[in-house]
This record gives C-alpha cells, structure tokens and sequence, in this order.
C-alpha cells in the first residue's frame, strides 16, 4: 500500500479530498487499521485510523521514524512528447526513481501532441505516494526544445553512440537530462546542447532510457 500525504495537528492525522476516497472507497479503509502517512517535515508516520470518510479521514499519530527518501541532486527529466502510454510510464516511473521535475519537450520528431496536465500531474503523485516520497515533483510543458534548453539548468542531451556514458560523467547538484524522441534528435537539435551522453552500446525505447538515465543520474 502507498504511503499517503495528510496534514497532521499535534498527534493527529487528517486526509481529505481525494485521497480519502481512494482510502474509503478503494482501498475500503476501515476504523481500527493503520496506514503509513508522509510527514513534508522529515517522518514516516504510522497512523491508526479513527474515522474514515469519503471526503474525510481521521487517524492518531501510533509511531513515527525519520524519512528522508529526495535524493540530493535535483534531476528535471526533460522528455520528448511520446505517445500517452510510454509518457505516462516515463512520468510514473521516473517518480519513482527520484526525478524531481518533469518538462515535456515538444521535439521535431515527436509524434504526439497536446497537454494533459491534469492526468500527468495525477501519475506523477499517485507514484509519489507509492514511493513514499516527500515533494511531489511538477510537470511542465509541452515546450519548445530551446524554451526548455534556456529556461532548465546543466543540460545533458542522452545521444545513441555518445562517447561519454553518463555514468562516468560528473554531474552538477541540478541537472537536466533530455531524452529525445523514438526517432532521435535531429542533427539541429543536437547543436543545441553542448553535453552529449550514452547509455550504452544497446538501442533502448525513450521510455526506457529515461529510467535508466534518471537511475544513473540520482546515484553518480
């Protein structure tokens, strides 16, 4: 079961919205069981429920213990408009891994188009709580490819075949990784960020490599 995110008073929990009616319909929550809710000051937080709703869910405080699950570089994935199903995972799973913020690139060869914030945002946390993360990382775009150059800080573009692996690269505290889309960058794009970095001598999805690369950048 994920970890939730409540608002705690003094040794008690509350949960409202809608994670109480994931709890209270979903999940079929019930008065009397404990579940693991993330403190943002720093604890994981054992919660024995008290009163379950669906628009309100009240537990007292049973056990707390540090929590410090953000890794300590900021990693913004930066990743090409792919089509919804292989967004979404690189969105979910990134999450999961550590990335701490999302920018949708709008690359010559990406085949998708348009926003679904809502929908990306509701992935993002619903993978957020299941890892137990503290901060809920934001998605932004879709943006232009040298928007999102000019705007997010050290970009390193994933390139098939580059002589460097990123897991030899010396990365800042931030940095942003831009995985390109199916069809790769063009020769243009290219030019437009000076760090170029491999995966490895496998051709890898961009779903994929975005996992690998956010995996790579949160450990070197």
């Amino acid at each position: 079961m994920p970890a939730f995110y409540g608002r705690r008073e003094g040794d008690r929990v509350v949960i409202e919205g809608a994670d109480a009616r994931h709890l209270a319909r979903s999940l079929r929550a019930r008065p009397g069981e404990t579940i693991q809710v993330v403190d943002p000051e720093g604890w994981m937080l054992s919660v024995r429920l008290a009163s379950v709703s669906d628009a309100r869910i009240e537990g007292t405080v049973a056990s707390e213990r540090e929590h410090a699950p953000e890794p300590a570089r900021h990693i913004v994935v930066a990743i090409a408009h792919l089509p919804s199903n292989a967004l979404e995972l690189v969105l979910s799973r990134c999450t999961e891994v550590g990335a701490s913020a999302f920018h949708i690139v709008q690359a010559h060869r990406s085949v998708a188009r348009g926003a679904r914030q809502e929908r990306w945002q509701t992935i993002i946390r619903e993978a957020a709580m299941l890892a137990g993360r503290i901060r809920v990382p934001i998605v932004a775009g879709p943006s232009p490819l040298a928007e999102v150059i000019a705007e997010r800080p050290n970009p390193v573009m994933l390139v098939r075949g580059a002589p460097q692996p990123l897991a030899t690269m010396q990365l800042a505290r931030e940095v942003t990784l831009f995985i390109g889309p199916e069809g790769g960058w063009t020769d243009a794009e290219l030019t437009l960020v000076k760090d170029h970095a491999g995966l490895g001598p496998r051709n890898l999805r961009a779903d994929t490599a975005a996992i690998v690369a956010t995996a790579l950048a949160v450990r070197t």
